[in-house]
C-alpha cells in the first residue's frame, strides 16, 4: 500500500534528479565551449555575473524577468539580472524533473530521452511566444541538433538519477531491505 508521502518523495527525488540532469546538460555545453576555444573554468562559465543590461541576460533570466514583472507588476532592476538568470536556469530543470517524477513513477527505458525531447520542444514553443527565441523553422539543422542533444543529455541523466534515487529510497524499506536485514542476523 502506498504511503501518503510517496508523491512528496517523488517530487523531491525528481527535483534532485533534475539538478543532476541540469548539470549534465551544462557539462555538454561547457565541453563544447572548451572545444570552441573557451579557457574559462566551469564555475566561471556556469555562473552568470555582472550583467549591465537585461539584453545581456540569457533566455532563462529574461523569462524570469517576464514572470516576475507579470506576477508583481514591477520590472526587476538590472542589478538582479544575474541572480534571476542563475535561479531560473536551475529552477527550470528541477521543476520539469519534479513534475516528471510525480507524473511517471514507473517509466519505460526510453522515458529519459523522451523527457529531454519534450523540454526541447517546449522551449521552441514557449520561448518564441515570449519573444526570446525565433520560431523553430528559423534555426538551421546543426543548431537544432546541438540543442536537442544537450536536452537529451538532460533527460537521460535526470531519468538515470531518478532511478538511482528511487532504488535508494526503496532499498531502505520493503522486501529487499527486509531480506538484507534477515541475512545479517
Amino acid at each position: 500500500m502506498a504511503r501518503r508521502s510517496d508523491p512528496v518523495r517523488r517530487v523531491v527525488a525528481g527535483a534532485l534528479a533534475g539538478a543532476v540532469g541540469t548539470l549534465a546538460m551544462d557539462l555538454v555545453w561547457y565541453a563544447r565551449a572548451r572545444r570552441g576555444g573557451s579557457e574559462a573554468g566551469f564555475a566561471e562559465w556556469e555562473i552568470v555575473r555582472d550583467l549591465s543590461s537585461w539584453d545581456d541576460a540569457p533566455a532563462p533570466g529574461q523569462m524570469g524577468r517576464k514572470v516576475i514583472a507579470a506576477a508583481t507588476g514591477v520590472d526587476p532592476p538590472v542589478e538582479q539580472a544575474a541572480a534571476i538568470s542563475n535561479a531560473m536556469h536551475w529552477v527550470y530543470g528541477t521543476s520539469w524533473a519534479a513534475a516528471y517524477a510525480l507524473a511517471l513513477p514507473r517509466r519505460p527505458w526510453w522515458a529519459g530521452p523522451a523527457l529531454g525531447f519534450a523540454v526541447w520542444m517546449s522551449d521552441y514553443v514557449t520561448l518564441p511566444l515570449a519573444g526570446l527565441y525565433r520560431p523553430i523553422w528559423d534555426y538551421d539543422a546543426a543548431t537544432l541538433a546541438k540543442d536537442l542533444s544537450a536536452h537529451l543529455a538532460f533527460g537521460t541523466a535526470t531519468d538515470v538519477a531518478l532511478r538511482v534515487l528511487r532504488a535508494e529510497i526503496r532499498g531502505g524499506t520493503g522486501r529487499r531491505a527486509n531480506r538484507r536485514r534477515a541475512l545479517r542476523r
